[in-house]
């Protein structure tokens, strides 16, 4: 159990909350099933994707994001090899279509 914890302290998790560009959300899904699968390919994993409703909000000061996502990476070698990705570099010009905002947060276990 000690060396599967070991292992988690270093993995890179990335949180990102995502505002779309009004009508934008079939773009947006365009992007997100070319990149998703991206994220496999050096070796992260889609912990979470979220799209959270006002009835979900407890409290908060800010607009409800279209999507919240919770990525994980053993490395962040692998997390910047997944953003420099050739084939997801080719269709960044849907997200940029689609996303008006987004926020990321990056960080380790805790």
């Amino acid at each position: 159990m000690w060396a599967n914890r070991v292992g988690l302290e270093k993995m890179i998790y990335r949180t990102q909350l995502i505002y779309l560009k009004e009508g934008c959300e079939g773009v947006f899904d365009e992007f997100e099933s070319i990149a998703i699968p991206i994220i496999r390919k050096h070796n992260g994993e889609l912990i979470l994707r979220v799209r959270p409703g006002q009835d979900s909000l407890i409290e908060g000061t800010t607009e409800l994001p279209y999507e919240i996502h919770l990525v994980s990476f053993p490395t962040q070698q692998d997390c910047d090899n997944f953003s420099q990705d050739e084939e997801r570099k080719k269709f960044l010009h849907l997200k940029e279509e689609s996303i008006r905002e987004a926020i990321l947060y990056q960080g380790t276990r805790i």
